[in-house]
């Protein structure tokens, strides 16, 4: 077993640790793959480290298997034990995994902290050896074997900046040391969610500081204290921290894949994210930039949030509300003043004679500067928007319950099917008669082929024919749900 220390400073000596890592027994080295799209849009040269393709999907093997090489045959008897910052509130694809592999998988608590406290438990009671998920000698050194490759896949004194997700910090310790003992130049730059951001609030305070909660959407990197050892590091090699959004994340992952065709999970697009943010927010182009995409153990259920938030998290669509006058050709008009910017949702449901509540988005492609001037041209027209696109209860519930009940007279309920392409929605909108009041409206783009939209119409009884024209004429797929059970129960 080889030595922790550093004679000259008795800590552990990370360069040698990692160069004589025993990761490679089991690892293998990843590609560092240029990632076309992602340079394009920023303007920078940006490069995957992917750890998304270990054999387990993840970097933890490295800092894993490093440590459980160097354990006494009398600890390996004993069996070990581990518990991981994503082991509780956890995806289940993860622990199905690890048990498939012959493991017993333990699921404890609402979050790392928790389970940590029953690992401890666990280790007491049954003589366990522990495998730390962050906080080790080995384990750091385990991980920065990943900094060792990225060095020797390209040219060192060409890249920037290496972005690393943060959870523990076990991670970007690793990283860092070996970056900073042969190229200092490189910026090491930390990346975490607003709401886990431990690290974050610990370096700026230079001690560790404990958070109340953490958000459980980057599962893989939810923790609410980092580690003493990956702080003591991190104090020395981390140049700058980055924290972002849900929304920014479910973007990244969505850049990530359609550079690589291969979806990471939440934690493993924190980099990605983080040099979105950090480009742009420092207005840098002609740069060198790597982004360690650590995982991809994501629930497929999971994409159905990742994709509905990704458009918003590029800044590339807006979500409004508007108020309109309740009289018929007020949606063509507030139509017009979105035109011809691609029309993503729109919801309504009748409620009252003077006024239309409406919560609708659209495609933009500079909401910062388009959406103030659409705002306007509404306000000019009397109608009153506001943008709603960082409202976080608007995107994740009010949104969905627009509406409720209405005694509409003479109301018919169809759903109707549409090609998804550009002016299908306004066709459907020119086409209706001034007189037909539409009493329930309901749109979402999903990204099929098909549009779908749900429409309440208020037609005379005289007017019978006259809309089954309408339909005819349309072209489009129009199914009668007026007498729906559900449409009776929860609408009408």
């Amino acid at each position: 077993m080889i030595s922790l220390d550093n004679s000259a400073t008795s800590t552990p000596d990370y360069l040698r640790l990692i160069l004589t890592s025993r990761v490679y027994e089991i690892v293998k080295e990843s590609p560092l793959q240029h990632a076309t799209n992602l340079s394009i849009k920023t303007n920078n040269k940006i490069l995957l480290k992917r750890e998304d393709l270990q054999d387990v999907f993840s970097f933890k093997i490295r800092g894993a298997y490093n440590k459980i090489a160097h354990l006494t045959e009398e600890e390996r008897k004993q069996g070990v034990i581990a518990c991981s910052a994503d082991a509780s509130a956890t995806p289940t694809i993860k622990w199905q995994n690890v048990k498939r592999l012959g493991a017993k998988v333990v699921l404890y608590g609402s979050d790392f902290d928790e389970a940590k406290g029953e690992c401890a438990r666990l280790i007491e009671q049954e003589k366990f050896t522990n495998i730390p998920p962050y906080d080790d000698p080995y384990v750091i050194a385990g991980q920065g074997t990943i900094a060792m490759e990225i060095l020797r896949q390209y040219n060192m004194e060409k890249i920037d900046a290496i972005f690393v997700c943060v959870g523990g910090g076990g991670l970007i310790a690793g990283i860092g040391s070996y970056v900073k003992s042969l190229c200092p130049k490189i910026k090491i730059i930390g990346v975490e969610t607003y709401d886990a951001n431990a690290m974050t609030l610990s370096l700026k305070a230079k001690k560790r500081v404990t958070l109340d909660e953490v958000g459980l959407f980057a599962d893989g990197a939810a923790v609410r204290i980092v580690g003493e050892e990956t702080f003591r590091v991190c104090s020395e090699v981390v140049d700058e921290m980055i924290n972002v959004s849900n929304d920014e994340i479910c973007a990244a992952i969505k850049e990530i894949f359609e550079d690589t065709r291969s979806i990471v999970e939440p934690a493993g697009a924190l980099s990605v994210a983080g040099i979105n943010k950090y480009v742009a927010e420092n207005k840098i182009t002609g740069g060198c930039f790597v982004a360690v995409t650590s995982g991809a153990n994501m629930n497929f259920e999971r994409l159905r949030f990742v994709a509905e938030r990704a458009e918003l998290g590029e800044r590339r669509e807006a979500l409004i509300s508007v108020i309109i006058p309740e009289r018929p050709g007020s949606f063509i008009q507030l139509y017009n003043h979105i035109h011809p910017r691609p029309i993503t949702e729109f919801s309504y449901r009748y409620s009252d004679s003077k006024q239309a509540w409406i919560y609708m988005s659209f495609g933009v492609q500079n909401r910062e500067e388009e959406l103030p001037q659409i705002l306007d041209k509404l306000e000019k027209d009397g109608m009153h928007g506001q943008d709603i696109s960082d409202n976080e209860m608007a995107k994740s519930h009010a949104r969905y319950l627009v509406g409720g009940r209405s005694n509409v007279e003479n109301e018919r309920l169809y759903r109707f099917e549409f090609p998804e392409r550009p002016g299908a929605l306004q066709k459907f909108l020119l086409g209706l008669r001034s007189n037909w009041n539409i009493s329930l409206f309901h749109y979402r783009n999903h990204g099929s082929d098909m549009g779908k939209v749900l429409v309440g119409i208020q037609v005379p009884p005289q007017d019978s024919e006259a809309f089954e024209n309408f339909k005819n004429n349309l072209g489009y797929l129009a199914i009668d749900e007026t007498k729906n059970p559900v449409y009776n129960q929860f609408l009408k």
